[in-house]
């Protein structure tokens, strides 16, 4: 279950990230204009604002399904009807109808993220069942990357080894995310009486109106505040915005480097996305288990360190030219790191959450997370600009953006340990 919720997770990233990107890059615009399209991403790092929602209702016209999939199945089905309708038009002609469809579709992503987190959040007992956390992140991580490289070569394929236009491609992802949705109805949700201690803790604070509204939007914020203190949580915060924000940045060229170094549709399909995909299930797993017997800090650290130096591999690509002995390993070399990252950080905030308010506490914590890499890294297209097309230092500044996120993480350690929210180990 937790494997195919990630693929759902991952998936929106095909049409408005990676396929978007290539339809973009063909059809003209400028490396500036497609790393100011890929802004619409901001809304899943404010996604924290409408979580307490997520948290506390469900659908009535789906609440036969259960408290998160109610929203789930209704997302997607929202996704659905956005890609068909953005295979119906072109950027040329469409480029105002193109970005609110784009946005439609991250809005409704964003929203699906909360509803899928707090559903893998709410399936495991931190009490009983926490070794489990790491294993759970990487199924979680290799069903991200299953629905955002496996799905993405799919429509580089189509692209590339056709005549199918983008639009065709597009009204094919727009059928695959149907399935999808009939797939995630047959699923069942474990029944973790969450909303009943919800109501309980509300009815706590009275029936009046506003003290409905302050529980809903201010306990889940306060309670984690109250838990583990300000400056620890501000660490939290600091070190969470700025721990992928290099990678964020070499996310969102990677596409258009790719195609300008000199690579075909097919290439990009191969290496990107399938390579990518097999190299993120593999160590993913491998991550959860080295998460596990490392514990956090090391893990963090090593994950932190070991993604920020693959990112000279791409400067190297940039220098050599298109050549793909260099560009297999660079992505394996990349898949694996940002795999090992991403578990070990996933295991780190659901460790940190409250399972009354898991939707919005992992929210906040996620959206975060997901600043650098959706909302700052929109300037990304103008650094490389600025650098009149030097890809090389380009991800040479990208390798050196981890480090302070590094900085903050052994202060954090520290305070964590110190207060004994964590073991020494």
């Amino acid at each position: 279950m937790i494997f195919l919720l990630g693929i759902c997770s991952g998936f929106p990233w095909v049409l408005i990230g990676s396929a978007m990107t290539g339809w973009l890059t063909d059809a003209g615009l400028s490396r500036t204009s497609i790393g100011l399209f890929g802004s619409i991403f901001f809304v899943y790092a404010i996604n924290f604002l409408w979580a307490p929602v997520i948290d506390r209702f469900r659908l009535p016209l789906f609440r036969h399904l259960g408290d998160r999939k109610s929203w789930i199945v209704f997302l997607l089905l929202i996704m659905t009807a956005a890609c068909a309708a953005i295979s119906l038009i072109s950027p040329q002609a469409d480029m105002l109808w193109l970005s609110l469809l784009a946005m439609t579709i991250a809005l409704a992503s964003a929203t699906c993220d909360i509803a899928i987190d707090g559903f893998r959040v709410d399936s495991l007992d931190p009490d009983t069942e926490a070794p489990l956390i790491p294993y759970a992140a990487a199924f979680a991580t290799s069903g991200w990357w299953t629905g955002y490289s496996l799905l993405g070569a799919a429509a580089f394929y189509m692209k590339g080894l056709s005549d199918m236009s983008w639009a065709s491609v597009f009204s094919y992802l727009a059928l695959f995310c149907l399935m999808m949705t009939a797939v995630v109805v047959l699923f069942v949700e474990r029944d973790s009486r969450r909303l009943a201690q919800l109501e309980k803790k509300a009815a706590a604070l009275g029936q009046g109106m506003w003290a409905q509204i302050r529980f809903t939007l201010i306990e889940p914020f306060r309670a984690l505040v109250q838990r583990y203190g300000s400056t620890i949580v501000i660490l939290l915060l600091s070190f969470l915005f700025t721990f992928k924000m290099g990678e964020a940045f070499l996310g969102r060229m990677s596409i258009t480097f790719y195609k300008e170094i000199g690579f075909s549709d097919a290439q990009i399909a191969t290496y990107s996305k399938m390579v990518t995909w097999w190299v993120t299930i593999v160590f993913s797993l491998i991550g959860a288990y080295f998460n596990h017997r490392l514990g956090i800090f090391r893990g963090l650290l090593i994950g932190g360190l070991a993604m920020a130096a693959t990112n000279l591999l791409f400067a190297w690509i940039a220098l050599a030219g298109p050549k793909e002995s260099l560009y297999l390993l660079a992505v394996i070399a990349d898949g694996f790191t940002s795999a090992f990252a991403t578990v070990v950080l996933v295991s780190f905030v659901t460790l940190l959450t409250d399972r009354v308010f898991s939707a919005t506490q992992y929210a906040l914590l996620a959206s975060i997370a997901n600043f650098g890499r959706t909302t700052v890294s929109g300037g990304s297209g103008y650094v490389v600009d600025l650098l009149n097309g030097d890809w090389a230092t380009f991800f040479v500044l990208t390798t050196l953006m981890v480090l302070p996120s590094l900085l903050i993480l052994w202060w954090l350690i520290r305070r964590l340990q110190a207060r004994q929210f964590i073991d020494r180990s």
